[in-house]
C-alpha cells in the first residue's frame, strides 16, 4: 500500500500545489481550524506553559458580536467570523425570545474580521450579508461556528445558510455562492467548515432534508459536483487526505463514514459504525484515518486508508473501541498517541493509535468545567482549554501529568491555535495573544 502522504505535508501540498520540501517547513501559518497538519498539532510551536489575565498577554482585543469559530493565521493576519445582532426587527418575525426551536426576531450582520497579528488591532473588516436566521441555534452555540480557510491568496468564508464568500487577503469580495437554508435537527444550528482540496472547495450540507455534499471551483465558486447523501444532521468537517496520488475527502457521520474522490465525488470506500449527531473531525496517521463520536453512545474506529467499497466489519477496521469517546471535540494524533476529551466533559484519554490501547482513560482535569474546544499539542504538550476560561497543560505523554491550569477572564468554545512562540486563544468577548516576554 502507498500511503497518505506525512500530514504536514499533504495539507500544504493539497491547499498550494508546491514543493513539499519547502512547504513541510513552513510553520509560520495555520490555513485551516485544525492547523496546518490537520492533526491538532502544531509543528515547531513553543507556545507559554502559564498565562493568566496579568501574565505573558501580548494583547487582548475585544471582539464585535459572537462567534465561536477558531481563527486561522496567514503570515500577519488572523482572521475570523462573527454574528452581530443588531436592533433591527426582522420582517415579520415573531416577538419572543430566540431559543433552539425559535428564529431570531432581530437582524444578524454576518461579518468577516482581519486582525492585525502583530498589534491585534482590527485591519479591516466586512459585512457578508444582513439577515435574520431562519431558525434558532443552540443555546451552548452561535451563529457563527465554522472558520474560514485560505491558501495564502485568497479566504474562503463560511456562513453556510448565509452564503459562502470567497475574498482577497485584503477583504475584497472574489465571489459568493448561496445554497439555500439549512433545516438542523431541533435548529441545533450550523458548524461545518469547509475543506479545501486542490482547486476545490467541499463542503458539507448534512440536515433534516435531502443531505449532499458539494464541491466548488475555488476560484469562482461553480459548483463542480454535488452527490446526495443519506445522513440527517451532522456538523463534521471533511478531512483531505492522499492516497495512491489522489486526494479523499473523508467525512463522518452516522449511517456512514465515506471517502470520496475529490475529483469526481464518487465514493471510494464507506464504513458503519458511528453514534449520532456526529461533529468530530476525523484525523490520519500510520496508513489509517481515525473516526469518532460521543452523542448517545461511544464509538472510536482506526479504519485503514487503502479501503475500497464497504469495509463494514471487515478486517480494513483495524480497531474499534466504544468508550470515552468526545461529543464535540475533535481528537489530537501526536506521533503514536490519540487523544481525545470525553463527551463535553474534562476527562482526557489517550490511546495507542496503532492498536487502540488505551494509556489512561477518562483523567480529570483540574478547573476546567466543560470542553467544546478541540485539544492542540505543541512542544511536548497539550493545551485544552475549558468552556469556563481554564486551560489545561497536559505532558504529551503516554503518562498523564498537569503541568499547568491557565485561565482567563472570559468563556472559551473556539480551539487554540499556535504558532512561533505565540498562543491565539478566541474567548466569546475577546481575541488573546499569549507570548513570554
Amino acid at each position: 500500500m502507498k500511503s497518505a502522504i506525512r500530514l504536514p505535508v499533504l495539507f500544504m501540498v493539497a491547499w498550494l500545489g508546491g514543493d513539499p520540501a519547502v512547504i513541510a517547513a513552513e510553520t509560520s501559518n495555520w490555513p485551516t481550524w485544525r492547523g496546518p497538519t490537520g492533526q491538532g498539532v502544531a509543528p515547531a510551536a513553543q507556545p507559554p506553559l502559564r498565562w493568566s489575565e496579568t501574565q505573558n498577554i501580548k494583547w487582548k482585543t475585544k471582539l464585535p458580536g459572537l462567534g465561536y469559530s477558531t481563527p486561522i493565521v496567514w503570515k500577519d493576519r488572523i482572521f475570523l467570523v462573527t454574528a452581530i445582532e443588531t436592533n433591527e426587527d426582522a420582517p415579520g418575525a415573531a416577538r419572543g425570545n430566540a431559543s433552539s426551536s425559535m428564529a431570531p426576531t432581530k437582524i444578524f450582520e454576518f461579518v468577516v474580521l482581519a486582525v492585525d497579528r502583530a498589534t491585534g488591532k482590527i485591519a479591516w473588516q466586512k459585512t457578508a450579508r444582513r439577515e435574520a436566521p431562519h431558525e434558532g441555534r443552540h443555546p451552548t452555540t452561535s451563529f457563527a461556528s465554522a472558520s474560514p480557510v485560505t491558501d495564502g491568496q485568497r479566504l474562503w468564508v463560511p456562513f453556510g445558510s448565509r452564503g459562502f464568500y470567497c475574498y482577497d487577503l485584503e477583504g475584497n469580495l472574489i465571489w459568493e455562492k448561496d445554497l439555500g437554508d439549512m433545516r438542523t435537527r431541533l435548529s441545533f444550528g450550523e458548524g461545518s467548515s469547509p475543506a479545501l482540496a486542490g482547486n476545490h472547495l467541499l463542503i458539507l450540507w448534512d440536515h433534516e432534508d435531502q443531505s449532499y455534499i458539494v464541491a466548488l471551483d475555488k476560484n469562482t465558486g461553480a459548483e463542480v459536483w454535488r452527490k446526495g447523501r443519506q445522513e440527517r444532521s451532522s456538523w463534521s468537517t471533511p478531512l483531505i487526505v492522499e492516497v495512491d496520488g489522489k486526494l479523499q475527502a473523508i467525512v463522518a457521520a452516522t449511517t456512514r463514514t465515506r471517502s470520496y474522490d475529490v475529483m469526481t465525488g464518487e465514493i471510494v470506500w464507506e464504513a458503519s459504525g458511528m453514534t449520532g449527531n456526529v461533529i468530530p473531525t476525523p484525523v490520519t496517521g500510520h496508513g489509517m484515518v481515525y473516526v469518532m463520536s460521543g452523542f448517545q453512545g461511544n464509538s472510536i474506529q482506526a479504519i485503514k486508508l487503502s479501503s475500497k467499497g464497504d469495509v463494514t466489519g471487515t478486517a480494513d477496521i483495524v480497531w474499534h473501541v466504544r468508550r470515552g469517546a468526545p461529543y464535540a471535540p475533535s481528537p489530537a494524533l501526536s506521533g503514536n498517541r490519540l487523544y481525545m476529551t470525553k463527551t463535553n466533559d474534562a476527562y482526557l484519554s489517550c490511546l495507542d493509535a496503532l492498536t487502540g490501547t488505551p494509556h489512561y482513560q477518562d483523567q480529570p482535569l483540574p478547573g476546567l468545567r466543560g470542553v467544546y474546544a478541540s485539544p492542540v499539542a505543541a512542544n511536548g504538550h497539550l493545551y485544552i482549554p475549558g468552556r469556563n476560561g481554564a486551560v489545561a497543560v497536559v505532558k504529551d505523554s503516554t503518562t498523564f501529568e498537569v503541568v499547568a491550569t491557565n485561565t482567563l477572564n472570559d468563556e472559551i468554545d473556539a480551539s487554540p491555535v499556535m504558532l512561533g512562540k505565540e498562543l491565539f486563544i478566541r474567548g466569546h468577548e475577546y481575541l488573546y495573544c499569549i507570548a513570554e516576554g
